[in-house]
């Protein structure tokens, strides 16, 4: 039986709630604040949809499998006209270390179309990361409110895959050891495929010789990957799906798993 979106279940909501990175305006609420935003009247060529309305749906689809909600966070900026919304989604087995996010989004200002995104949260430091292309991004046009229950549902069994597909990865990112020399490279090359900026280089050096969680000191591409999640919490929220998913490019490729 699936969590309540307003109740999550007991054994759920002692975990860690994810980390919504809050920055360029964006405010943390609560699902009855996202509730009473008010949707814009729709055009001819356009339909929004309201928030809660893409979050109940994304709650219907998860109750026809065998995963449930765990902790939730919600977040509105540019008055309410954008959402972002993260959920921790819990299946039979679980890792101790980390946990599948589902993250959703959607606009009223026709800024982006609604969907969702498989991504991951590490409990020990809140770090997100995103696996893969949107999965499920509709644009608000005409028949999107018939469409959306039947594209969501296609979307989570799509999702599944990317996190068995994750579990893997990060399994192999911690059996890797990488040396200092091959770490400040990727560090290098990651600012070429649009993880981070040049600024970030000095936070993400920092984070990979002296780490602040003690999860991390081991010289590992695991270790490695966290030291960049920690230094992107200072960005653009809107903009982490598409960094981590060029960072878990950039590790695939040096631990073997990209064709």
């Amino acid at each position: 039986m699936i969590a309540d979106l307003d109740h999550p279940a007991p054994a759920a909501s002692t975990r860690r709630k994810p980390n919504l990175v809050l920055h360029c305006g964006a405010s943390q609420v609560d699902l009855p604040e996202v509730r009473r935003i008010p949707t814009p009247d729709p055009t001819d060529t356009w339909c929004p949809i309201p928030h809660h309305q893409l979050i109940h749906t994304v709650q219907q689809a998860l109750q026809t499998t065998n995963l449930r909600i765990g902790s939730q966070a919600h977040s509105l900026s540019h008055e309410g006209h954008r959402y972002f919304g993260l959920m921790e989604v819990h299946a039979t087995r679980t890792s101790t270390d980390y946990a599948w996010v589902l993250g959703i989004r959607n606009s009223h200002d026709k800024t982006f179309p609604a969907g969702i995104v498989a991504g991951a949260q590490v409990f020990v430091c809140d770090n997100l990361s995103f696996s893969g292309e949107i999965q499920f991004a509709r644009k608000h046009t005409r028949y999107i409110l018939r469409d959306l229950p039947q594209l969501v549902s296609r979307s989570i069994g799509l999702l599944l895959a990317k996190w068995h597909h994750q579990d893997k990865r990060i399994a192999a990112y911690k059996d890797a050891e990488i040396t200092d020399t091959n770490a400040h490279d990727l560090i290098i090359r990651a600012t070429d495929v649009g993880v981070c900026s040049n600024r970030l280089i000095p936070s993400i050096l920092h984070e990979w010789r002296e780490p602040r969680h003690t999860a991390f000191e081991g010289r590992s591409v695991w270790s490695l990957f966290n030291a960049f999640t920690e230094s992107l919490k200072e960005g653009n929220l809107a903009e982490l799906p598409k960094r981590t998913q060029a960072l878990h490019g950039l590790m695939d490729t040096y631990v073997g798993l990209s064709a």
